[in-house]
């Protein structure tokens, strides 16, 4: 039953929590969702945990590249927080409401961290073409300075845009229905529950959507198509196969993540009943892999690890003894 309080300035209703529908179509799975979310949810934060402490123990990886990758790592860890705890607690207790507010506030920090995301990738693609097409140049351009610069205003850009459009949904009225056909709060599920004139908002969105997704992604695609058109010129075959190969997952990676997005945010028509699944492929897929494709891969990376367990392990040797 939704919760519902009255508006004294008329006589409509206006519901005081949502039911997150989530995967409730498919109850006899609901148990194995649980089991494998769950999985992904310890992987994804092990393996970024391990990333940003790695990078931030070990000096070797004190460089631009490692920098970004530090700053991903700590941005899904956030990222698939905001969203996978509450979901595994819906599908193991069944209970899939959740209050107005804490709606606003899970719309709010996720749609920060998606914002962020799009430009600090597009930011690591950029490092990575200057260091593959202009390696003379690196240093002094991928400065440390710079670099901060990137990083910051990629976060300060994500925080902005999701305070303003949490703020206009925050102006919206609910009064029913009050069930959202989606696993978290998102927008475009919270925009149709509304009963007031959404066409501000929906114009902001498609800005902001536009403004986040597409140039970020446009500047990704290029670095990425230079840097392909740099690795092919390299006379060595082995070299060329192993950069090929590592700049080929990057840019599926990305491709799928930007795609997702731009196909839920600015095509939402397009595909509605597959637009669960999409958002599953950016909030939940994308963080799990992106460790295992952007560092665990890395020659340094693996390095630094090896050097940390030989630390561990020696430590652990001095204390039983």
């Amino acid at each position: 039953m939704q919760n519902i309080t009255n508006i004294e300035s008329g006589n409509q209703t206006s519901i005081t929590e949502f039911i997150l529908l989530g995967f409730g179509i498919l109850p006899d799975l609901q148990i194995l969702l649980f089991l494998a979310f769950l999985v992904i949810y310890i992987v994804t934060m092990a393996g970024n945990i391990l990333i940003v402490a790695l990078v931030v123990a070990d000096r070797h990886l004190h460089t631009p590249m490692y920098f970004f990758l530090g700053n991903l790592s700590c941005l899904e860890t956030c990222y698939t927080s905001t969203i996978l705890p509450r979901m595994l607690a819906s599908l193991l207790t069944g209970d899939r409401t959740i209050s107005v507010n804490s709606c606003f506030v899970q719309f709010n920090l996720f749609s920060c961290l998606v914002s962020t995301e799009c430009y600090l990738l597009a930011s690591m693609s950029y490092d990575r073409y200057f260091a593959i097409c202009k390696p003379l140049c690196y240093s002094t351009l991928m400065n440390f300075r710079f670099c901060t610069e990137l990083a910051t205003g990629s976060w300060i850009g994500g925080f902005l845009v999701s305070s303003v459009t949490t703020y206009l949904i925050s102006q919206l009225t609910f009064c029913g229905p009050n069930e959202m056909d989606q696993f978290f709060c998102d927008l475009t599920p919270m925009i149709k529950l509304s009963c007031t004139d959404t066409h501000l908002i929906e114009l902001v969105t498609l800005i902001f959507s536009s403004g986040f997704s597409l140039p970020p992604f446009l500047l990704t695609l290029t670095s990425y198509i230079c840097i392909i058109a740099a690795i092919l010129r390299i006379p060595s075959t082995t070299g060329r196969q192993k950069a090929f190969s590592t700049c080929s997952f990057h840019l599926i990676v990305v491709t799928i993540f930007y795609g997702t997005l731009i196909i839920v945010y600015l095509l939402p028509n397009t595909m509605r009943d597959l637009n669960k699944i999409f958002s599953v492929i950016y909030t939940v897929l994308t963080p799990l892999v992106n460790p295992f494709i952007y560092s665990l891969r890395n020659k340094e990376v693996n390095e630094a690890l090896r050097q940390a367990v030989r630390k561990l392990l020696s430590f652990t040797r001095m204390q039983i003894n």
